[in-house]
């Protein structure tokens, strides 16, 4: 499978906010993109970010030096070729965390463990040649909606009222790996090279 080259990140830049994720097709962005206005383009305490971002992390870097980013996007690609693409259902809408939620996330039912799979074969390739120290925490198939605008307030998950079910089937095929980089509006991503994963038929 291809492994385009998206945009060239400067060799100069000292360091570099990374991460890999898992990118929907078009017609299951599109889907989310509809549903999620629907369901929650009317709620002034929530930002929406741009259809585009919406992604299901499998690896989050941090930061690392600038000049590794062409080692990181061959190492980590290359640890998904010949793998499936994940066909995931929506469990339900979470506020994340509990408590004081800053986001509001999507929980993905990745019954079959392939979403899972991608994020041990990126996170183990890339321990192995130390471009990476994998978390503790176990990995969570979900995908961030909304972002709370301001400080969080004692809302919890009782402040997600749905008059609409998610979307049912949702197909990730691609495996991308981002720069994060600040702005004033939030954290906007920039993909640098991406990896087609095999579909059924």
């Amino acid at each position: 499978m291809e492994s385009p080259r998206i945009s060239e990140p400067s060799a100069k830049a000292e360091r570099a906010r990374l991460f890999f994720a898992l990118d929907p097709d078009d017609a299951t962005r599109e889907a989310l993109t509809g549903w999620r206005e629907e369901a929650l383009g009317d709620r002034p305490e929530l930002r929406l970010p741009p259809p585009q971002t919406l992604h299901v992390t499998l690896a989050f870097l941090g930061s690392r030096p600038g000049a590794e980013i062409p080692e990181v996007a061959r190492t980590g690609l290359s640890s998904v070729a010949g793998l499936g693409a994940p066909v995931l259902g929506a469990r339900g809408v979470v506020a994340v965390p509990r408590r004081r939620p800053r986001l509001v996330a999507l929980d993905l039912d990745d019954t079959r463990g392939r979403a899972r799979e991608l994020a041990a074969a990126v996170s183990s390739t890339l321990a192995a040649e130390r471009l990476h120290e994998p978390e503790d925490r176990p990995f969570w198939a979900h995908l961030t909606l909304a972002r709370m605008r301001g400080r969080p307030a004692r809302a919890g998950n009782a402040g997600v009222q749905l008059a609409r079910r998610p979307p049912g089937s949702l197909t990730f095929d691609h495996v991308t790996l981002y720069r994060s980089l600040s702005s004033p509006s939030g954290a906007r991503y920039e993909p640098i090279e991406r990896r087609r994963l095999v579909t059924a038929g």
